[in-house]
């Protein structure tokens, strides 16, 4: 019979690795959507629905999965997870039945995927929750490992698989016809219905509940106001606003975000008041804790963009230059950022298993660490690159990724009590979303702005080079350079805005057909764009390693390891569980602590011997129960002061 553990790894991972996909998906599948719907580029009115379909379901998920994680602690982690599944699939399956086409359908598209982000905030809040409930100290970094791999490198098998989907044909069903953007949501759908139906029949509680708990209804509607208005204002500051190229001047994005920054800035007040709060913010007292939640924040706000303008740079720039027809790009594009994946599964999972023995913060480290150093190393690549180059440093990016994501969420979920677990894996999951989200806005202004400064200067010789009229060029010119969204619009999208132009813009002398074959070339685009994109691009790297080199530093002084019922003064004076009771370690929902020795922490602190030298409870006396003799967890200091229900600061380390 499989272990029970077994099942929550498997069905955690496919929930994590389903809703991380369809956050992703649509990035490079976004031409053929647009496209099957019917929906114009051209056309102003429609870069909100492009950037409600490309956001809107980070929007969701990143503001609800503190309320979702708290609301599981108090009802129950296993049942929220179920009903997360079920309201997955259901979006899934309307995603797919969208009735409309046009920007009704647009619109539809958009509702839908923020029923589906509903559902996988459930997914994302509780999954690192119910790994930790069922695996032991020692096995949980290897299991968070498997999990974290799901989850991030699942947005990049999103990217491949949104490539891949975007080239399949519409498929012939009798009298009806399914579209290739219907094929794109129609992947997920068999696989959220069967694991919706898995976690009803297998997963169950495994966490004691804590009677008694209330919902702080103050705490989430402060947290999740605020969080809305400075998430969609951020949103809709990347729109044009009457001149300007973007809308940060727009009084209504500074309300939002002056808005949403106080009523964010207010939630720590009013949390410290109130007798069931919705995050205890003590926990940031663990150093353990507090350092990984602010690396991966750090981490998602360096990687989330940078990946979207890399696929700008591949469908856009770097496959046109290349002679990839348009039509094509979006699946090429999925195909060339395979690296990335294949260097975070290579070492995601190992980096896990390595933490269970040595700790997370020589392995988190260094992979920050390297993380930075591609970042700088893709800042000296052209644009006309040579892919042996993008591909090499693709997968050491990958290999950092995976290197710092499964140790960094095994220390956060250790340094937590049991019944916190949702709440911390639910500001865990947040504040990843949430950096994801304005990474996007940081670096797509980035690039826009970099876009805006150069781009005027760079348009009229190459016009002039084609055999554009001399009258016709700054009319071209202006028309390209007034709004470099829409021409990043247009490249990310597949289309050529110098074919539109030429045929709406009242020019004053006709283009020859000669010199409208070379403006319709794949290529011209994209070359008269490149130097001005890539000036953009080049300062969102140093940025992206600028941020990168900070969470590597924070990470290097985490301290030691940390696990909340081994090293908390209350595990110290606990007594062990009754052998008789327990049939084995993986029926036992937390691994055994163990007895008081002289060598144990006092109240106001002391020295803990190598975890492998403790006198162990007769329920388990295996040497490597929690990493082994001579593991890191050697020196914690816990000052008094902390009444036994509140966790104590980090280790100093070793």
């Amino acid at each position: 019979m499989v272990a029970y553990k077994w099942t929550v790894l498997s069905n955690t991972t496919i929930g994590s690795l389903l809703a991380s996909i369809n956050g992703t998906i649509i990035l490079i599948s976004l031409p053929a959507i647009f496209n099957g719907l019917g929906i114009s580029w051209e056309d102003p009115s429609n870069f909100a629905l492009l950037i409600w379909m490309l956001l809107g379901y980070g929007v969701v998920t990143a503001t609800l999965l503190v309320t979702f994680g708290r609301i599981s602690d108090i009802f129950g982690r296993a049942r929220m997870y179920n009903l997360g599944f079920a309201i997955f699939a259901v979006g899934s399956i309307l995603l797919f039945l969208v009735p409309n086409r046009g920007v009704t359908g647009g619109w539809e598209l958009v509702g839908f995927r923020l029923v589906q982000g509903v559902g996988g905030s459930f997914l994302f809040a509780n999954s690192s929750a119910l790994l930790t409930d069922a695996f032991p100290a020692g096995e949980r970094g290897k299991a968070l490992g498997i999990n974290q791999v799901a989850f991030i490198g699942g947005s990049v098998v999103g990217l491949v698989l949104g490539g891949v989907l975007a080239a399949v044909p519409p498929i012939p069903l009798g009298p009806l016809t399914i579209p290739t953007w219907r094929i794109v949501f129609l992947a997920s759908v068999p696989f959220a219905i069967f694991g919706t139906l898995w976690a009803y029949w297998k997963l169950r509680e495994t966490a004691s509940l804590k009677k008694g708990q209330r919902i702080d209804y103050v705490g989430n509607a402060t947290f999740g106001v605020g969080l809305i208005l400075l998430l969609i204002a951020i949103t809709y500051g990347l729109l044009p606003y009457g001149g300007s190229p973007m809308g940060w001047g727009s009084p209504w994005v500074i309300a939002g975000i002056v808005g949403g920054s106080l009523l964010l800035l207010a939630f720590p007040f009013i949390e410290s008041r109130v007798p069931d709060p919705l995050f205890r913010l003590p926990l940031f007292r663990i150093r353990a804790f507090a350092a990984g939640n602010l690396t991966a924040f750090l981490g998602s706000l360096a990687r989330g963009g940078v990946m979207f303008m890399l696929i700008i740079w591949f469908q856009g720039i770097w496959l046109p230059l290349h002679n990839y027809p348009y039509s094509e790009t979006p699946f090429w594009a999925g195909i060339y950022m395979l690296p990335l994946m294949m260097g975070f599964l290579a070492l995601g999972p190992v980096s896990g298993w390595l933490s269970d023995r040595w700790g997370a913060r020589p392995i988190a480290t260094l992979g920050m660490a390297i993380a930075s150093g591609t970042f700088l190393a893709l800042t000296t690549l052209p644009a006309d690159f040579a892919y042996w180059q993008m591909g090499a440093l693709l997968f050491i990016q990958g290999c950092g990724m995976g290197m710092f994501a499964a140790p960094n969420t095994a220390a956060i979920m250790n340094a937590v009590p049991a019944e916190n677990r949702g709440a911390a894996s639910g500001m865990l999951a947040t504040l990843q979303n949430a950096g994801q989200q304005l990474s996007l806005a940081v670096f797509f202004t980035l690039v826009i702005t970099g876009l805006s400064a150069h781009l005027a200067s760079g348009i009229s010789g190459p016009l002039v080079a084609a055999g554009v009229p001399p009258a016709d060029v700054p009319i071209l010119g202006a028309a390209i350079s007034a709004s470099p969204t829409a021409s990043i619009f247009a490249a990310f999208l597949g289309a050529n805005p110098l074919l539109f132009l030429t045929g709406a813009l009242p020019l004053p002398q006709p283009i020859p057909p000669d010199v409208a074959g070379r403006l319709a070339d794949p290529s011209f685009f994209p070359s008269l764009v490149a130097p001005a994109f890539m000036s953009g691009i080049d300062l969102a790297f140093w940025v992206a390693g600028g941020l990168t080199a900070v969470a590597a530093v924070v990470s290097a002084v985490r301290g030691g390891r940390y696990i909340h019922e081994l090293h908390a003064p209350s595990a110290a004076r606990a007594t062990p569980p009754d052998p008789r009771k327990v049939q084995s370690v993986e029926d036992s929902p937390l691994p055994p602590v163990p007895r008081p020795s002289p060598d144990l922490p006092s109240e106001t602190g002391g020295t803990l011997r190598p975890v492998g030298s403790f006198p162990l409870g007769d329920a388990d006396t295996s040497p490597n129960r929690s990493g082994g003799p001579g593991s890191l967890e050697t020196e914690v200091q816990n000052p008094s002061g902390l009444p036994d229900r509140d966790p104590p600061p980090g280790g100093k380390g070793e």
